[in-house]
């Protein structure tokens, strides 16, 4: 999906004003746009902008919410404190509207929606990695590990994580789904896009005022984006599953 660029079969960028918002057909897989871009191959283009930023903030959440939910889960006090306070006030904001508000002032920046939507998604990441250690960390072979003399680092990274591995692959795709809709509601609205790439939002935008002569415009990347957000969703009960079934028979 991300090569989709380079597997297109016509150049997405390629403007014909002779053959503007056509049907499928004449040499066009789904038609073509109002500048006579052909939309299958924007479609594939698209694939780049869709699919690495939502992963970029998937992994960007994962990383600090494990670090920061293992932490307070296993030292408490103080630590946990101020992990839950930083997770609260950060919760309480409207993510979608800070997002729309702070991209429009600063510019829109397809990267500096990313940052940002690293920092609004990860306390829900921050409160269920807590959750589910805090779980593990009242367990024997946590109390084993400090009395053998493993440091927190080793016991969190070769101990904990291991048994909140399903909660862990399970919201990395839930961020994933979650931030491929919001980066479509964000281009879609024109508050940011990937520059010189296509982007499934604004072709869904660019794409509504021509349903009635192309409906392609619009359906295909709504189709696309809901297929996309479908398929991670299954990946993610499907990988709880099996993750879980591993660790009970282990």
């Amino acid at each position: 999906m991300i090569a989709g660029k380079w597997l297109a079969p016509r150049d997405p960028d390629a403007q014909d004003p002779g053959l503007s918002v056509t049907m499928p057909g004449q040499g066009h897989l789904l038609g073509t746009d109002q500048l006579g871009r052909d939309v299958f191959s924007q479609l594939l283009a698209g694939t780049a902008a869709a699919v690495i930023g939502p992963l970029a903030v998937a992994l960007g959440c994962v990383l600090i919410g494990v670090s920061l939910g293992m932490a307070a889960a296993y030292f408490g006090g103080v630590v946990d404190t101020l992990v839950n306070r930083l997770a609260d006030l950060v919760y309480a904001l409207p993510a979608l509207l800070i997002a729309i508000v702070v991209v429009g002032v600063v510019g829109g920046g397809y990267w500096i929606s990313v940052g940002l939507l690293v920092v609004l998604s990860v306390p829900a990441q921050i409160r269920l990695c807590r959750s589910a250690a805090m779980v593990q960390v009242r367990l024997p072979y946590v109390d084993a590990a400090r009395t053998a003399g493993l440091s927190p680092m080793r016991t969190m990274v070769r101990h904990v994580l291991p048994n909140i591995l399903p909660i862990v692959v399970t919201t990395f795709l839930l961020d994933f789904v979650s931030t491929l809709i919001a980066m479509a509601a964000l281009s879609f609205l024109g508050v940011t896009g990937a520059a010189g790439n296509p982007d499934w939002g604004t072709m869904l935008a660019n794409g509504q005022p021509l349903v009635a002569q192309n409906p392609w415009l619009s359906i295909t990347p709504a189709v696309l984006i809901i297929a996309t957000a479908a398929s991670a969703t299954l990946l993610g009960d499907t990988a709880h599953e099996w993750l879980t079934n591993k660790g009970t028979a282990r």
